[in-house]
């Protein structure tokens, strides 16, 4: 993949929860429409953005035509995406449906002197993460591979906590075998994650470790039980820079959203 600048940027996108209808509603509000206005609003600044990352919870109700959807928005906006699982999502459909010359499952890129992992948590049936054996081998061999590359993992589920106690039970389960692989590779830079429709932005003694805000509604940080809340969907942009570094930051809709209807039972 070419690259034209100091630093290469990615647009992360993550949980839009597609219904199957672009007119169907989850928790009031239309998320089909928030999607699209989410990455409206971060190409409307002119941004040139190398690759577009989506973190999983593509869907809400996985189905041909809502991943169809998914496709032909990000295919208009003619820059390279890779896709991987949520909890919600079909990974086997999402596989058959985005793919294209610019939309894919890719789960190793190379893009200049760094490279993206993405890797998929995803536990059939269970809301909760989890990295099996197979996942953990192919993460360690992309960076025994091109140890030269500096490396961003991709995940749906997180692996710090968030204190809020009801996300917090579907952490990843065996985040200290994941985090033991990272460790042994100082060529891994930073993390990201979707699932906490919130934003986490924590520097350890070796890592970023980043969440992204969901394009839809968000949850309320902090909380014991499931509470969602008005904040305004969006979205992280991250910078990779040559030397290793990492800039990156969250931008929001300029208005929080009037049709959320809070659920006390989930979503």
């Amino acid at each position: 993949m070419t690259h034209h600048s100091d630093f290469i940027s990615i647009l992360q996108l993550s949980d839009l929860h597609i219904m199957a209808t672009p007119e169907d509603r989850l928790l009031g509000i239309n998320t089909e429409h928030y999607f699209h206005a989410c990455i409206e609003h971060a190409f409307a600044a002119k941004r040139h953005f190398d690759l577009l990352l989506l973190t999983g919870d593509l869907a809400q109700d996985p189905c041909v035509a809502g991943y169809r959807r998914i496709l032909a928005c990000l295919e208009a906006y003619k820059t390279p995406c890779i896709c991987l699982p949520g909890n919600h999502d079909d990974d086997e459909l999402m596989l058959r449906v985005l793919r294209s010359d610019r939309v894919s499952c890719r789960k190793q890129v190379f893009l200049g002197n760094w490279q993206l992992i993405s890797l998929n948590s995803r536990i059939p049936g269970k809301p909760g993460g989890r990295l099996s054996n197979q996942e953990l081998d192919f993460l360690e061999n992309c960076l025994i591979e091109s140890p030269e590359r500096h490396a961003l993992v991709a995940v749906h589920h997180h692996f710090l906590a968030t204190k809020s106690a009801w996300m917090d039970t579907m952490i990843i389960e065996n985040r200290q075998a994941f985090l033991a692989r990272i460790n042994k590779y100082p060529q891994v830079k930073a993390i990201t994650t979707g699932h906490i429709h919130q934003v986490m932005d924590i520097k350890t003694a070796t890592l970023r470790v980043m969440g992204a805000p969901s394009t839809c509604f968000q949850f309320t940080p902090g909380t014991s039980e499931f509470s969602v809340s008005d904040t305004a969907p969006g979205y992280r942009l991250i910078e990779l820079y040559a030397d290793g570094r990492i800039e990156s930051e969250v931008l929001r809709l300029p208005e929080p959203l009037v049709e959320l209807q809070p659920s006390k039972g989930g979503y």
